[in-house]
């Protein structure tokens, strides 16, 4: 008796399963594409709001130590140094406060300053607050700045600016100008994103005066 063996194929459907499976491929790939290219953009988009957080950051150093310290030891009244920097909402909530600061050594800051003069939160406390504006249309920037540790020094605070009174060897002044070692201000800086606290930056200064 012979048996007759019939093999059976059938392969009606693997084209359509191949073409599905390369879709899913191709799909998943241009997925991944999408993806990077999204996080890509979120991240410039964060890294240029951080930096024009930062921009304001500097922007507050350089007004809190150019302008108003260099007016404070010219004993500058709270009103006039308000009134002359009314352009940027300057507010200055504690005088006496910032005055025992730039005189003082920190252990010696009295009870006017409290404790919360000591912390590192710009935003507790601040010494000066005041507004820098941003781009047309733009909101601008609240920066809070703060005296937290205070060195004092011997620098001249006459307003003359050079080491030396003297006038050099062919002077007639035999007087001799002792040499200045400056006041050295720990100060931190807080810039914040009007109507939007997640676009701030803060900055910790060594301020030589």
């Amino acid at each position: 008796m012979v048996v007759t063996m019939k093999t059976l194929r059938n392969e009606q459907g693997v084209a359509l399963v191949t073409a599905l499976m390369m879709t899913l491929i191709s799909l998943a790939v241009i997925m991944a594409v999408l993806y990077l290219v999204t996080q890509g953009t979120q991240l410039t988009a964060s890294q240029k709001r951080y930096k024009t957080a930062l921009e304001s950051s500097h922007g507050g150093v350089e007004v809190f130590t150019k302008e108003l310290i260099p007016k404070l030891f010219d004993n500058y009244s709270t009103s006039k140094l308000i009134n002359d920097f009314s352009q940027i909402n300057l507010a200055i909530a504690n005088s006496n406060c910032l005055k025992q600061k730039l005189s003082l050594p920190t252990a010696s800051w009295g009870s006017v300053c409290g404790t919360a003069a000591k912390t590192l939160d710009a935003k507790t406390s601040p010494d000066a607050t005041f507004k820098l504006s941003g781009l047309i249309n733009q909101p601008g920037f609240n920066v809070s700045t703060k005296i937290v540790d205070t060195t004092p020094g011997n620098s001249d605070q006459s307003g003359f600016e050079l080491l030396d009174s003297g006038t050099g060897v062919t002077g007639s002044n035999a007087g001799v100008a002792p040499k200045h070692i400056p006041a050295i201000y720990r100060i931190e800086v807080e810039a914040e994103r009007e109507q939007s606290s997640r676009e701030k930056a803060l900055l910790s200064v060594l301020y030589a005066y």
